[in-house]
């Protein structure tokens, strides 16, 4: 529950904490939000660091000089494309070593089959939209190795996705993150970001949920 806490409490504020890791760290800020970003779609194992709203107040940051608004949009289009590439590669080495039973009911090989199938034919715009769905955006390319979507077309996708991200919300924070009225609610605008970044993620569960209700024709 501590933890919860804490990790509110750093997204609530994230403008203050940002600011000092600056004041402490200097130019070593990049190599840090580079980490955070790179984790963060990386590693399935922490979909819960900042995103949306670390792009949106590093642009706010970037503004008022702590930070070059252009060497942080490469350094984090950078960290996007190569959390990306890492996590598509890790899913790419355990598919077929983990779906591999033919018999399990779990990690059936042909779970691959459709997941490949899927990818070959929607994987595209699965990559680049999850790049602006929080969780959802740390397990796309983990599926997407999983089921060997083509590296090629991976890679297209990854970097206009990442590209498209990373400019569109960085550059929204260094040209209105400062506007007073903007500025005198941060926290709540981030948690805004949040909660319009989820939007697609709820549309996609309730019609899943909603397809999965409906008669199956026998």
């Amino acid at each position: 529950m501590e933890i919860i806490v804490v990790l509110f409490d750093f997204l609530l504020h994230l403008d203050r904490h940002l600011a000092g890791l600056f004041s402490d760290y200097g130019a070593w800020i990049y190599v840090i939000l580079f980490l955070i970003i790179f984790c963060e779609t990386g590693l399935v194992v922490t979909p819960f660091l900042p995103g949306d709203s670390l792009l949106f107040v590093a642009g706010t940051l970037a503004a008022v000089g702590g930070m070059n608004v252009h060497l942080l949009v490469a350094v984090l289009v950078l960290a996007a494309v190569l959390g990306n590439t890492s996590n598509y590669a890790i899913g790419r080495f355990l598919g077929p070593r983990l779906f591999k039973d033919k018999s399990s009911r779990w990690l059936n090989p042909s779970y691959l089959e459709r997941t490949h199938a899927f990818y070959d034919k929607y994987g595209g715009f699965a990559v680049v939209l999850s790049r602006f769905a929080p969780i959802i955006r740390t397990y796309v390319p983990f599926v997407a190795g999983l089921g060997s979507m083509s590296y090629r077309k991976f890679t297209f996708y990854n970097i206009f996705g990442a590209l498209a991200w990373v400019l569109s919300i960085t550059y929204l924070g260094y040209f209105f993150g400062n506007i007073p009225w903007i500025k005198e609610r941060q926290g709540l605008i981030i948690i805004g970001i949040i909660a319009v970044s989820m939007i697609p993620v709820a549309i996609g569960f309730f019609k899943a949920n909603g397809e999965s209700k409906k008669p199956q024709n026998q």
